[in-house]
């Protein structure tokens, strides 16, 4: 499923959130590397008019048989599987793009799939797990032990349980059936899966990991647990031959340096850091702790990075940035410093735009930097307060102080009046 708007992703949305690269390779090409670990040997795409996820993954060989499903505005996840049916077998497995651990899940019912689904008790089988935030997710409710209906983000108070959803689902083709005849919305799936569990026999298998070890990706700062998840999952240490490295560099940990990096002298690398094919990194630079610089990322002198997610091309110079997201083609002037604690070190709140409706949203985050979208230029000496967002192709004028967020093509402050 990668045809959603991933409205609550902003600004780093102008694409399929699952498209976001960590070491090298878009989340959607971990989900299928899973998938075929677990088996599955056809796998369908529903992509949106962009086709962007077609477009991203012909450069990649895989061992499953992928199609493409184009749609054209799905209206939640019921319609947009709707659309895809023709193309579904008898029994099918339904995953987000982004479920980077699929076979991890898969094996908690220890099924082998060759075409046929084997060894279960029944034919359709519900993921879920415990939340410590039930209002997020679609919830279980539970009757007699036995699941009997998803509630879509309960109000505090008056959740069902705390077992939520985790988006995997293997479903027959009856589903359909239920779902041609209930009542059509946003949130039709899960009426339809809630009506279908009363009819027929459905397993509920309840993850025994933690919340925090199963990266989910609502919003952009859950992108960060996806990198910790990869790089535990992948990263290994490694140096390419093609390096430039001058001879007093320090590299300490798990670093993965690709293709063609220039490290230049007194720069300091401590993993776990990955960095991609042609990353320039300037004298005396210090990056640290969880990484991920994209291919063509340019890092100047006297730079300090570190838990962050750099996409391709980002050019920055001297400064700070902690806990924050670079979306491609971003230039930063020198002295720019991300603030990612609250003075009173309290927890961050974001405020987001999620379809016309300002919320303001919990991250369960103590540090936070900045999150910026593609082709974004900031000035010198700017300062980025902690959980603010900064959309695409902004201009953010030299000693400017962001304290609230700046949508997608603006400038500040306006540039415009200026000579």
């Amino acid at each position: 499923m990668a045809a959603g708007e991933s409205s609550r992703f902003w600004p780093l949305n102008t694409r399929h959130k699952s498209l976001l690269k960590i070491m090298g390779k878009p989340l959607v090409w971990y989900t299928i590397k899973g998938l075929e670990k677990s088996g599955f040997k056809d796998i369908v795409i529903v992509q949106d008019l962009r086709r962007d996820m077609e477009e991203e993954l012909k450069e990649y060989s895989f061992k499953v048989e992928i199609k493409y499903s184009t749609i054209k505005g799905g209206k939640g996840m019921g319609d947009t599987l709707w659309q895809a049916r023709s193309l579904l077998g008898e029994n099918f497995l339904v995953v987000n793009a982004e479920r980077v651990d699929a076979d991890e899940i898969m094996s908690n019912v220890k099924v082998q799939i060759s075409n046929q689904i084997q060894n279960l008790k029944s034919k359709t089988v519900l993921f879920g797990q415990k939340t410590k935030t039930p209002e997020l997710f679609g919830i279980f409710r539970f009757e007699n032990g036995k699941a009997i209906e998803i509630v879509e983000k309960p109000k505090k108070g008056q959740e069902p349980s705390d077992i939520k959803a985790v988006g995997v689902y293997l479903l027959e083709k009856s589903f359909f059936d239920v779902y041609e005849n209930v009542e059509k919305g946003m949130y039709d799936f899960e009426s339809a899966l809630s009506v279908f569990m009363k009819k027929n026999s459905v397993d509920v298998e309840i993850l025994k990991k933690d919340e925090e070890d199963t990266p989910s990706l609502k919003y952009p700062w859950h992108l960060f647990a996806f990198e910790r998840y990869i790089f535990g999952e992948f990263l290994k240490k490694k140096i390419s031959k093609t390096a430039k490295i001058a001879k007093n560099v320090v590299i300490k940990g798990d670093v993965f340096i690709a293709e063609n990096v220039k490290i230049f002298e007194g720069a300091v690398i401590n993993g776990p850091c990955y960095i991609g094919d042609n990353c320039i990194i300037g004298n005396n630079s210090l990056i640290r702790e969880y990484v991920n610089l994209e291919n063509d990322c340019m890092v100047g002198a006297n730079v300090e990075i570190a838990r962050s997610v750099f996409q391709e091309n980002v050019h920055i110079h001297s400064g700070y940035f902690g806990d924050s997201i670079f979306a491609k083609g971003c230039r930063v002037g020198a002295g720019t410093v991300t603030a990612n604690i609250r003075l009173d070190r309290k927890e961050i709140i974001a405020k987001l735009n999620i379809k016309g409706q300002i919320s303001n949203i919990k991250t369960e985050l103590n540090s936070l930097g900045i999150i910026v979208g593609e082709n974004t230029k900031i000035g010198i000496n700017a300062s980025l307060m902690p959980g603010k967002s900064i959309g695409s192709d902004c201009l953010i004028g030299p000693a400017s102080i962001v304290s609230e967020n700046v949508g997608n093509g603006k400038s500040f402050p306006d540039l415009t009046r200026r000579g």
